[in-house]
């Protein structure tokens, strides 16, 4: 398109296309470990923002892990329960959870739980703390990218099948 001066006009922005997958995958090849009865199932990976959306599937009770993020967190379950040892709610299929940022916090699911399912939107990273609040580790977008990297390449969905996710 051309403007009134003559200058050509972009008509289209050089954006990345729009993301629409189902969320809970027909092949469960698509869930990536995580730890030992934790999954994690990628829907968007933001590289310039560092925000990652992905559904954290637990199937056994217990703590999940003991961490904190820089950035806030927002959360929807979509299955099952789990609560955080610092806080007197439980977080149940249907609830929405917000985390402010800074916070430390041990998810954990209960007893009689089997299986939790629940959509996470984080932006930075996941900090894991040991007891005393000493770092021990910790996950960004480019971890995460990694070990679905990684995971879709030994289960033959090849290393390249993360990239759907990656904006």
């Amino acid at each position: 398109m051309t403007s009134e001066t003559g200058a050509t006009v972009a008509t289209t922005l050089d954006l990345p296309p729009e993301l629409a997958v189902a969320a809970l995958p027909e092949d469960d090849r698509v869930w990536v470990p995580q730890a030992p009865d934790v999954w994690f199932r990628p829907l968007l990976f933001n590289t310039v923002t560092g925000q990652w959306c992905n559904l954290l599937r637990v199937t056994a009770s217990g703590i999940v892990s003991r961490h904190r993020h820089p950035g806030a967190v927002f959360g929807y379950v979509v299955k099952g329960k789990w609560h955080y040892h610092e806080h007197p709610w439980t977080a149940e299929a249907g609830h929405f959870v917000y985390e402010p940022p800074g916070e430390i916090h041990t998810l954990a699911v209960p007893d009689d739980c089997d299986e939790m399912v629940t959509f996470f939107n984080i932006s930075g990273a996941m900090i894991y703390l040991d007891e005393q609040g000493r770092h021990i580790g910790y996950e960004d977008v480019f971890t995460k990218i990694r070990m679905c990297r990684e995971h879709y390449a030994e289960v033959g969905l090849g290393a390249d099948f993360v990239r759907q996710f990656i904006r």
